[in-house]
């Protein structure tokens, strides 16, 4: 345990985290996404794993992980397949720590299910979560800590 650190960030996560540069995206997936097929595809090369639902996952993340300013795709969501302007619960959920990490709204993008596989398999690594309802899968760009922020 780590004082200021969710404990839900563990050790690989956190190198991960570290490790990620600017524009680098990161995968927030749920249990039925084909995780460590994509993750073997990403930079890192290996699934992560937090056993959490993904809006806690989520804002464990946001709580360390800055959003990319320069983008309109810094954050994502997978679009319902056959109903795209669909939001379900567990997507308001994320948005809800998406906004409360950033500290105003912030704008979600809806990526098709497909697009969404490929945009996984270029990003930096994919963190599986716990997460077991349909459509719990998001992809989160870093942006940058500017030099006087804390």
């Amino acid at each position: 345990m780590l004082k200021g650190i969710n404990p839900l960030l563990n050790a690989d996560v956190l190198q991960a985290l570290r490790a990620m540069g600017h524009g680098d995206d990161l995968i927030i997936a749920d249990s039925n996404f084909p995780s460590d097929s994509v993750a073997r595809q990403t930079r890192l090369g290996r699934l992560l794993r937090i056993d959490a639902p993904a809006p806690a996952v989520a804002k464990a993340v946001l709580s360390l992980y800055p959003l990319d300013t320069f983008v309109d795709d810094a954050a994502a969501r997978m679009e319902v397949v056959g109903s795209p302007d669909e939001v379900p619960l567990v997507q308001r959920e994320v948005q809800a720590a998406i906004d409360a990490a950033e500290g105003k709204p912030w704008p979600m993008i809806a990526v098709e299910r497909y697009a969404f596989y490929e945009r996984s398999k270029r990003a930096y690594c994919v963190i599986q979560t716990g997460e077991r309802r349909f459509y719990g899968c998001f992809a989160f760009r870093k942006g940058v800590i500017p030099p006087d922020a804390a």
